[in-house]
C-alpha cells in the first residue's frame, strides 16, 4: 500500500490517471438491506420493498436497490487497498458530481468499486482531492453508478 501525506501536493498529482485502481472488497445488497434503507429515508416505492409485485410487475424481476443507498455504500466501496491518504486532521465530504444511475441493482447482488485520482487542489485550508468513483455488480462491466467525489482533507488543529 502507498502511503500519501494529503499535503503533499506533488506526490497526490503524480497518482492522477486514466486508469482505475484496483476493486474495493465486495458489499452485497440484500433485501434487509434495502428495506432498512427504505424504512430510515421513508422511500417505501414498492419497486424496493414489495418483493412478490416487484417479481410480477417491474422489469428487472426482483426489487432494486435504492439509488442513494447505493451512494450510502461509496465509503465502503470507494477504498482501495493500493492507496491511504494520510496525515490529515480530518476529510470532509465537500460533494459529488456528475452522479449518473447507470444500471439497476437488484436484491442480492454484490457490489464492488474502484476509484481513480482525477484532480489535487491545494486551498488554504487543506487540499481538496477529487475522485472518480464506479460501483459495480461483481462480474458487469458496466457500472451501476458512476460520479466525482469530492473530499476535503484538513491539517491538524493547532493547538492554541
Amino acid at each position: 500500500m502507498t502511503t500519501v501525506r494529503f499535503d503533499d501536493i506533488a506526490a497526490l498529482t503524480a497518482l492522477v490517471r486514466p486508469e482505475f485502481g484496483p476493486w474495493s472488497p465486495a458489499v452485497t445488497v440484500g433485501q434487509p438491506m434495502i428495506d432498512a434503507f427504505a424504512e430510515m429515508t421513508g422511500d417505501q416505492q414498492w419497486i424496493h420493498v414489495d418483493t412478490a409485485r416487484a417479481a410480477r410487475e417491474s422489469p428487472f424481476g426482483a426489487t432494486i436497490a435504492h439509488g442513494f443507498l447505493l451512494l450510502a455504500l461509496a465509503p465502503m466501496l470507494k477504498k482501495t487497498p493500493d492507496l491511504d491518504i494520510g496525515g490529515h486532521g480530518n476529510a470532509l465530504n465537500y460533494g459529488l458530481d456528475r452522479v449518473r444511475f447507470l444500471a439497476p441493482v437488484t436484491a442480492g447482488t454484490a457490489l464492488h468499486g474502484h476509484t481513480r485520482i482525477a484532480a489535487v487542489e491545494a486551498r488554504p485550508d487543506g487540499t481538496m482531492v477529487t475522485l472518480n468513483v464506479a460501483i459495480h455488480a461483481v462480474g458487469n462491466e458496466r457500472p451501476a453508478v458512476v460520479f466525482d467525489w469530492k473530499i476535503l482533507y484538513r491539517p491538524q488543529e493547532q493547538a492554541a
